[in-house]
């Protein structure tokens, strides 16, 4: 008896515990929820001392409505607005928020009105209460934090916001009256996405850059000029790695070790500057390629369009497996396992995600959880597209990438 009496939760734990599953939820799941209460017959006859309304400076998109269904991951959208980014909601369910009576609750609790549905009802209401108010408080921040990247989409305007630093933002709010430590930041965020002013969708994690992604940033965005540092007399040959770290410095305060330059050039699959000198490598083809993802469905389904394209995929487990490097394996490739293209980017990557792609070696990559994916859509050619990166992958790296059967 008295290990049974240990094992139960008191109220504020278990509390804690619904509101963190809640705020799991998919957008897509959310949505029904929302949707179904506030159908349900308990919903109407708490309607007098529960009245729907919206959340304060919230804005929802025209002709949203109740019966569209919601895009999956998609929370939004960011306009400009006199010259600042504001947050444009999709979903009338993404805004809703509750007005109690409670001194009627009260009152019907006394009296013994309120029905065991009605109860449950109502529990639902307030949790959708706190998990709108404290996505409506975190849009509202990203706004003002990352307003100069909102604005100009250049990934140098980031600021570095890991999701610890959020949390300390939002405990400092006086209009949020809830903890949003960083565990339930994560559980909210994950999954959701927004559109911005393009159209394009992205991750709400690219909101929260980590110093190091802002390095991957930086570095990206100087190999990429050196063309220009070379044919302004500015530099004599591509930059090797301490000169890197010493520009860095220089423009950004940045102070990275030659090794971590390394690491991050590595990373981003960049070659070293003797291989960059000739031009005709993977770095060249692989130009206007989107930022590394995870590769989930969540992912996949959230932040990659339908659109034709070519696109690589890596796994780290591939570089674990493979010691030493030898035989025209380089650093630089040592992840990248396979390259393709199709006319639908998210049908064919969450194809195989499923393992509908007859391939035993990539799926033996990819069932591990930690392969990542990088894509470029196009308009036309992306066969061609795939023959051209597939061809400077083997002529840059000596091999071709593992898991390619046969050559496009």
């Amino acid at each position: 008896m008295i290990g049974e009496k240990n094992n139960k939760l008191d109220a504020a734990t278990l509390g804690k515990i619904v509101f963190a599953r809640f705020l799991s939820l998919p957008l897509k799941t959310y949505d029904r929820c929302v949707a179904k209460t506030e159908s349900s017959t308990p919903f109407q006859a708490l309607r007098p001392c529960a009245e729907p309304s919206v959340l304060d400076r919230a804005i929802l998109r025209e002709g949203s409505s109740e019966h569209r269904p919601a895009s999956a991951g998609v929370l939004g959208e960011v306009r400009l607005s006199a010259g600042r980014p504001e947050f444009v909601y999709h979903r009338p369910g993404f805004v809703r928020e509750y007005r109690f009576d409670e001194a009627a609750i009260k009152r019907l609790r006394q009296a013994h009105a309120l029905s065991p549905e009605m109860m449950s009802t109502l529990h639902r209401l307030r949790l959708i209460n706190s998990r709108n108010r404290l996505t409506h408080a975190l849009v509202r921040t990203l706004l003002d934090v990352q307003a100069d990247y909102l604005m100009s989409g250049d990934p140098l305007a980031l600021v570095a916001l890991p999701q610890a630093r959020m949390a300390q933002i939002l405990a400092e709010r006086a209009d949020l009256p809830m903890v949003a430590d960083a565990g339930r930041l994560s559980r909210l965020i994950r999954g959701l996405s927004f559109k911005t002013e393009d159209g394009k969708p992205q991750p709400l994690n690219t909101l929260f850059p980590s110093e190091r992604q802002l390095h991957c940033h930086r570095i990206d965005v100087l190999i990429k000029r050196e063309q220009s540092l070379l044919l302004e007399g500015r530099i004599e040959h591509p930059l090797p790695d301490e000169a890197i770290a010493e520009a860095l410095a220089q423009q950004y305060g940045s102070s990275l070790s030659r090794r971590s330059v390394a690491a991050i050039r590595h990373h981003l699959a960049i070659p070293d500057w003797r291989r960059r000198a000739t031009r005709e490598d993977y770095l060249a083809a692989t130009e206007g390629f989107s930022p590394l993802l995870l590769m989930t469905q969540q992912s996949v389904i959230g932040s990659i369009p339908s659109h034709p394209g070519v696109y690589e995929i890596r796994s780290p487990a591939f570089r674990e497996n493979t010691c030493p490097i030898e035989g025209g394996l380089s650093a630089e490739r040592a992840q990248v396992v396979y390259i393709g293209s199709t006319q639908d980017l998210r049908k064919r990557l969450a194809d195989h995600l499923r393992g509908n792609n007859g391939n035993v070696l990539l799926s033996s990559f990819l069932v591990t959880g930690a392969a990542k994916v990088r894509y470029r859509a196009v308009n036309a050619d992306w066969r061609l597209l795939e023959r051209r990166l597939y061809n400077a992958f083997c002529e840059t790296f000596g091999v071709p990438p593992l898991c390619n059967r046969m050559s496009p």
